[in-house]
């Protein structure tokens, strides 16, 4: 009877290891989903900030340009037409800058929420790291316990076989 005891706590304790292991399995699993989100963001952030980049050297060039424009409409007062053209060319400058400042500040903003939720997935990341290791204590003292009793249970063979 003692033995039959045993013996279902010792496929108790199986089924609770391989439900363990699964568990374990499904962690791993949601970590390096997880990790493999993380490098498309940071994969997204290296992008948007070349795009950055680029964005402020177009503005740089842009604002270089506005000046250009405005000494040019300044020197060429008398010429009425040739004005006129220049202050056209202004206003378009302008209004591109102004898309691009746009841009810019878009850009900005989705870096900004881009690092928000990098931020989040680090924590997220190590959430489920510290989970996955507290399952494998778990798993490591389930595996202890397993042993003792698979010991108990050979010595309770050994004695009722003595007898």
């Amino acid at each position: 009877m003692a033995a039959n005891k045993v013996v279902q706590k010792m496929q108790a304790l199986r089924l609770e290891a391989d439900d363990n292991a699964a568990k374990h399995e499904e962690v791993k699993t949601k970590v390096k989903g997880l990790e493999q989100e993380n490098l498309a963001k940071e994969q997204e952030i290296t992008s948007l900030t070349h795009r950055n980049q680029l964005l402020e050297s177009e503005i740089e060039k842009l604002e270089q340009a506005i000046k250009d424009a405005k000494l040019a409409a300044t020197e060429s007062a008398q010429a009425g037409q040739h004005s006129e053209s220049l202050t056209r060319r202004l206003q378009v400058l302008e209004e591109e800058a102004e898309n691009a400042d746009k841009t810019l500040k878009e850009t900005t903003e989705k870096l900004r929420q881009t690092d928000v939720k990098s931020g989040h997935y680090e924590r997220k990341v190590q959430a489920l790291e510290k989970e996955r290791d507290d399952w494998e204590a778990k798993y490591e003292d389930m595996a202890k316990k397993y042993s003792e009793l698979q010991k108990e249970l050979q010595e309770l063979e050994g004695a009722m076989g003595n007898i």
